[in-house]
């Protein structure tokens, strides 16, 4: 059995948006490339043609990816979970950092959506692994290569 791939509805959404793009646009776009490339001549010393094919080889290893990917998908609806009082993927988690009292506001992903920059952080990092299973009130240990951090669990959300 494969192993299935955590993933939220709008991670998922994305990864078809871009699977779309590269069988629609990018492949035939790369493939008049080379066909443009082609019809210059020796192919031995047509820098062109080279680049065009290292492109599309790109190209076509992503889509095998994405498929793969989409294809062991378990798509994850946070705003479905009923009765919830913990820390899950897809739940949004604000939590006070004991040693500084900055407040932490992130949402657990799937690896290939993690985007610190927009909060949110995978499910495999080791702050997400510390804040599944806690709920509000809870104090969340993590061991970062600083030292050890600890987090109160002051708001859980399931967007």
């Amino acid at each position: 059995m494969l192993k299935q791939i955590p993933m939220t509805i709008k991670g998922a959404e994305q990864l078809k948006e871009e699977l779309q793009r590269l069988k629609s646009v990018d492949r035939p776009n790369i493939i008049q490339a080379i066909s443009e490339a082609r019809a210059q001549g020796d192919l031995s010393e047509n820098a062109e043609y080279e680049s065009a094919k290292e492109r599309q080889s790109f190209i076509e290893g992503r889509i095998a990816e994405i498929e793969a990917k989409l294809s062991t998908a378990m798509v994850i609806d946070p705003s479905s979970i009923v009765g919830e009082t913990q820390c899950v993927f897809g739940s949004t988690v604000e939590a006070q950092d004991l040693d500084n009292e900055d407040i932490l506001i992130y949402q657990i992903v799937g690896d290939d959506e993690a985007d610190i920059k927009n909060k949110k952080i995978s499910i495999n990092s080791p702050i997400a692994k510390a804040f599944i299973g806690k709920a509000v009130g809870d104090i969340a240990e993590v061991n970062t290569p600083g030292g050890a951090k600890s987090y109160e669990i002051l708001d859980i959300k399931y967007l």
